[in-house]
Parts: C-alpha cells; structure tokens; sequence
C-alpha cells in the first residue's frame, strides 16, 4: 500500500534534512577563515570566532545600536563561585570604559573581537578553549578547559 504524503509533511522535512544535504563549510575552509592565536588566553576555535563576527555584524547593523561599529565587540570571560562543580563559566559583553588595568585583553583586529579576562579569573582559564555548536540540543558555546579536574554535564561549570 502506497501512502501519500501531504505536501505540508515534504516542506517539514526539508528543515530537518540531513547534513549531507547541506552545502556545509568543509573543515579546511572553516581553519583558512580564521586561524587563533597560540599566545592568547583563550583559544577561540574557528566557529565560535565565526559566532561572535556574526554577533558583531549584527550589532553594527541595529539601528538601534549606539556602539560606534568600528570598534571592536569586547567578550569579557570569567568565572564565579557556584554551578555543580563549584566554579561556573561567565561569558558577556562588554565596553571599553569597563576594562580594567589587570585585565589581560586578546586583539583579534581583523576580525573586530577582543577577549578580556579579569586577573583572577586567568588562573582558571588559561588554554581554556571557545567553541560554538549550533546543534538544535546542547548548542551554544562550548568550554573546554584542560585546568578542569572534573566538569559537569552540561559543560557551564567546572571543579580544579
């Protein structure tokens, strides 16, 4: 028996479809657009350094937005007491009015991005990696820290 199937159903799964139908970056290009920096604090990996170009643009273009585009979009990175593991990750935007002395500040100028880390936070995230995954589940940003000695499930907060 032969079933057919409305047309609804074939646009549905067009938005589901596999990623072998998707004309996705290969590996190789996604590393020739952008290659880190082996002396930074941080080490953002390609997607999340496309994530925050595509953050950027997007505050650029708002009308609404009244940051200058021409300066860099500042990621302050840190980490605080709590989460399940005892120390959780904290990720924001921030100004230039707000970075402090001590701080230690990653320049990605082509790309606009800078990354700060306030002092007391850089013994817990130096060599710490960025990613980004857009998967529909657990997507977002990815922390991995080789200074974690355990980390919980959800990947947001680490023990040392």
């Amino acid at each position: 028996m032969m079933r057919h199937r409305p047309a609804a159903l074939n646009s549905y799964s067009k938005l589901y479809s596999s990623p072998t139908d998707v004309d996705a970056p290969s590996a190789v290009e996604e590393e020739d657009a952008f290659e880190g920096d082996d002396d930074a604090i941080i080490q953002i990996k390609p997607s999340a350094m496309a994530r925050l170009v595509e953050l950027k643009s997007k505050r650029d273009a708002d009308p609404k937005s009244t940051v200058d585009p021409s300066s860099p979009l500042i990621l302050r990175m840190g980490v605080r007491n709590g989460g399940c593991s005892g120390l959780s990750y904290v990720m924001d935007f921030s100004t230039a009015d707000e970075i402090e002395e001590e701080d230690e500040i990653d320049n990605y100028e082509k790309e606009g991005i800078q990354c700060v880390v306030d002092a007391k936070s850089l013994l817990y995230l130096y060599g710490l990696e960025l990613d980004f995954s857009d998967e529909l589940i657990g997507g977002g940003f990815k922390f991995f820290n080789p200074n974690a000695e355990e980390s919980c499930g959800c990947g947001s907060s680490f023990g040392v």
